[in-house]
C-alpha cells in the first residue's frame, strides 16, 4: 500500500505582477507560448493526481504568481474536491480576486499568502486577508524580514485577527543581531527557525521518501534544492526510489525545505497545517484574543 505522498509542484511559470527587489522573477513576463506550456503541464499534473488511489497533498510553489492565471485557480478547485487529496495549497501574493474560492472544498483548500509592503497598498492586502477569513478559507500571512518592513509587520499583526498566523521569513543573506531577531520574534514566535540556515548534511529528512518535488516535465526530485532526479512522475519510475535518506546538502535555509528535516520536529509544530504554514496551536498563548 502506498503511503501518503506530499508533492511540491513547480511548473515552468516564471512571470509575476510584482517587482520585489529581492526576487529574480520580478515583473517578468512569460510569452504566450510559455503560458500555454505551463497550462498544459499543470493540467497533465492535475490528471495524474486525479488518477491516484492513495492519500496525497499538493503544494504549488510557482516561481511567479499563479493565481492570476485561471488554470491555477481551476486546478485548486478541482483538486480540492478529490476525496484522496487531503490538502491542496499554493504560495501567492494575494493580488488576485478571491471569489473563486467559493467553488472549492474549503476543508481541503489552503493559501500561503505573502504581503510585500512596497508592492501593494496596505489596506488592499488586509482587506483580501479579511475576505478570505470571512469566506472560511484557511490561510497564513507572511512578510520578509527586511528592516524597513518592521513597522508594516507590526501594524499587520495588530490588524489581523488573532487566529491568522503571521510568519516572518529571514531576508536572504541577512544576519540578524539578537536585538533585531527579538523584534521579529515578537511578531512571529517561530522566527528562530528562519533566522539562520540549518545544518542539514547527513541528517534524516522526509524528502525523497514521503515528500517529493515535481517540475513541469514530470521529473521528480527529493526537493527543490537537490538536483539529483529520482525518476519521472508519469512513468512511475520515481516510486522505486522512494525511501528514507539523509540530506546531501550542507545547509537548508528555506522553509519548504527544512520543514521536512526530522530533527527540527516541525511536523509536530504544524501537524495538518504543514503546507499552508499554520502552526497547530495557533493562536499562541501570547496572541489569544
Amino acid at each position: 500500500m502506498v503511503r501518503h505522498l506530499t508533492v511540491l509542484y513547480r511548473g515552468p511559470l516564471a512571470s509575476c505582477d510584482y517587482d520585489c527587489a529581492y526576487c529574480p522573477f520580478a515583473k517578468r513576463r512569460d510569452t504566450p507560448e510559455q503560458l500555454r506550456a505551463d497550462r498544459a503541464a499543470l493540467e497533465r499534473f492535475e490528471d495524474w493526481v486525479a488518477d491516484q488511489r492513495h492519500p496525497i497533498s499538493v503544494l504549488f510553489t510557482p516561481w511567479g504568481e499563479g493565481l492570476v492565471r485561471s488554470w491555477y485557480r481551476r486546478a485548486l478547485v478541482r483538486l480540492s474536491h478529490l476525496p484522496h487529496v487531503e490538502r491542496v495549497a499554493i504560495q501567492t501574493n494575494l493580488s488576485h480576486r478571491t471569489d473563486w474560492t467559493s467553488e472549492a472544498d474549503l476543508g481541503r483548500l489552503a493559501l500561503w499568502t505573502t504581503y510585500h509592503p512596497d508592492q501593494v497598498p496596505y489596506e488592499r492586502f488586509l482587506a483580501k486577508s479579511r475576505d478570505l477569513t470571512s469566506r472560511g478559507v484557511r490561510h497564513s500571512v507572511g512578510i520578509v524580514g527586511q528592516p524597513e518592513h518592521l513597522p508594516a509587520a507590526r501594524r499587520l499583526r495588530a490588524d489581523l485577527p488573532p487566529g491568522t498566523y503571521l510568519w516572518v521569513n529571514a531576508a536572504e543573506g541577512r544576519t540578524y543581531t539578537d536585538e533585531e531577531a527579538a523584534h521579529w520574534t515578537e511578531i512571529d514566535p517561530l522566527f528562530s527557525y528562519s533566522r539562520r540556515p540549518h545544518r542539514s548534511r547527513a541528517l534524516p529528512c522526509r524528502t525523497g521518501d514521503t515528500v517529493v518535488s515535481v517540475d513541469g516535465n514530470g521529473d521528480v526530485r527529493r526537493c527543490h534544492f537537490v538536483p539529483e532526479p529520482l525518476g519521472n512522475l508519469y512513468d512511475a519510475s520515481f516510486r522505486a526510489s522512494l525511501r528514507p535518506r539523509p540530506c546531501p546538502a550542507a545547509t537548508c535555509d528555506c522553509h519548504i525545505g527544512y520543514l521536512h528535516l526530522e530533527p527540527l520536529g516541525l511536523y509536530d509544530v504544524f501537524t495538518d497545517g504543514l503546507l499552508e504554514r499554520i502552526p497547530a496551536h495557533w493562536p499562541s498563548p501570547t496572541h489569544d484574543a
